[in-house]
């Protein structure tokens, strides 16, 4: 969605149709369509970090439906401050700062209908960053942490190297090879692949860099 191609995600509840859309950062009639298309109700929306590109369109869509955000971590205030800003230097249209309904934290869960998803605070990319993960259902919604054969910038403001790839190796990795994830921009992968070809964050590249092993 939008002019940065970002990835945005509507997850729901089969039981319920109850839905939440991960990181609306515009064209919020299309979403609204989607969810509508299937049938579903938006009861949530959640947010992985405060870029304009993935949070600009969560006040529209919540003042449209009345669907509560949640997320980012509080870190991230600074970041959805500036998305005015933002949205105009990069030609984004319609993009709003706004406060959650809900901050979240480090093993916090969020519901969507009967169906919960584990709150991760994994920053390096942004500060306040976090990732959803879906246990049973194996699968993670990881926002600028990491994409197939890459990783999140990290020379913004407050961005950290370090601390991203200790976000990564620390929280991502240890949920499972298995497990398949949608990134912030570009197609999905898994865990594992990325554990075995990733350019940035491979075992055989973390290896020869010295990573710690308690981290890989």
């Amino acid at each position: 969605m939008t002019p940065f191609q970002q990835n945005c995600t509507v997850v729901w509840c089969v039981k319920s149709k109850k839905a939440a859309v991960i990181d609306p950062g515009g064209e919020v009639n299309r979403l609204l369509d989607a969810v509508a298309q299937r049938g579903l109700t938006l009861e949530k929306i959640w947010i992985t970090h405060g870029h304009a590109d993935h949070a600009g369109g969560a006040d529209a869509l919540r003042e449209a439906s009345g669907a509560p955000i949640e997320g980012p971590h509080p870190d991230d205030q600074f970041w959805i401050d500036q998305i005015p800003a933002a949205a105009e230097t990069w030609g984004l249209t319609g993009a709003r700062a706004f406060s959650p309904d809900r901050w979240l934290a480090d093993g916090d869960k969020v519901q969507v209908g009967d169906v919960a998803f584990e709150v991760l605070h994994c920053p390096g990319h942004t500060p306040g960053h976090v990732v959803f993960f879906q246990r049973l259902s194996r699968f993670a919604q990881v926002g600028d942490v990491l994409f197939k054969n890459s990783i999140g910038r990290t020379d913004f403001p407050r961005g950290d190297h370090a601390q991203l790839i200790a976000s990564i190796t620390d929280k991502l990795w240890p949920l499972g090879a298995d497990v398949s994830f949608v990134p912030g921009h570009g197609p999905m992968s898994s865990f594992g692949a990325e554990r075995a070809s990733n350019p940035f964050v491979s075992d055989s590249v973390l290896a020869r860099s010295g990573w710690s092993a308690r981290q890989i």
